[in-house]
């Protein structure tokens, strides 16, 4: 990963929002149009991430938050999951230095009691060393569903009123908000979905309420800044009313 310019500024041409997310698909297609094993896509679609939180900070995005394995990909045959496993390890290892110094502050939502325990403590290591980082702030979403998200809110907040800690009414819009694993993160202004596919498969589902979705038909081990630049100038076309008239 180059090192970020702090001279480097967005393009004048881009309306660039504050928070994008991204739905990173179609690694197993890409390897499989290449006939190549699915692990081979894995392998490229890490570089795409690496190209990406780079552009990121370079066009002025603020907050970027990646789709990197979900609670249904536990499902997957269990040596593509060992895979992904080790290519999440080989990752921190390798990039945990030159994001550090690059400004980027890390933080990894999902549920991590599924994880070994060598990476649950190069998880915590990477939010550690990063966390007083302004430059660009990165979430990774790791064993992250939307739907498990929410209910554990749900039972956390139900656990307080059990205990006389809060009232039924006291439930609110922005109690709840607190309550999820992206508490203190803006709501999505963009999300990207690359291969085609258009549906959200259970990423960000409270906090996407009004995104605006742009859906790629680029496989992600192909995504470069080009994508992300056209993404974004979709976005700037769009005139959000957030349920307003204007």
């Amino acid at each position: 990963m180059a090192v970020l310019s702090s001279q480097t500024q967005p393009s004048d041409a881009l309306c660039v929002p504050r928070h994008v997310a991204i739905i990173m698909d179609g690694n197993g297609r890409w390897a499989r149009g290449r006939g190549r094993p699915r692990t081979m896509g894995h392998r490229a679609g890490v570089d795409a991430v690496r190209r990406t939180i780079e552009a990121a900070g370079e066009l002025g995005i603020e907050y970027l938050t990646l789709y990197g394995f979900s609670t249904e990909n536990w499902k997957r045959p269990e040596s593509e999951v060992s895979d992904l496993m080790g290519l999440l390890r080989l990752f921190v290892k390798r990039e945990l230095s030159t994001l550090h110094k690059n400004g980027i502050k890390i933080r990894i939502i999902g549920d991590r009691s599924r994880f070994a325990d060598d990476i649950r403590a190069l998880l915590a290591k990477a939010e550690d060393q990063t966390r007083d980082n302004t430059r660009l702030n990165l979430t990774i979403a790791l064993s992250y569903g939307a739907r498990a998200e929410i209910t554990q809110a749900v039972r956390d907040i139900a656990a307080k009123v059990a205990a006389g800690e809060l009232s039924a009414d006291e439930i609110t819009e922005d109690l709840i908000e607190q309550n999820l694993s992206t508490a203190g993160i803006p709501d999505p202004d963009l999300l990207i979905r690359t291969s085609g596919e258009q549906r959200i498969s259970n990423f960000l589902l409270w906090q996407s309420a009004y995104t605006e979705f742009v859906f790629e038909d680029v496989l992600w081990p192909d995504f470069d800044r080009s994508h992300l630049e056209k993404a974004i100038d979709n976005f700037a076309g769009r005139e959000r009313r957030f349920g307003a008239v204007i």
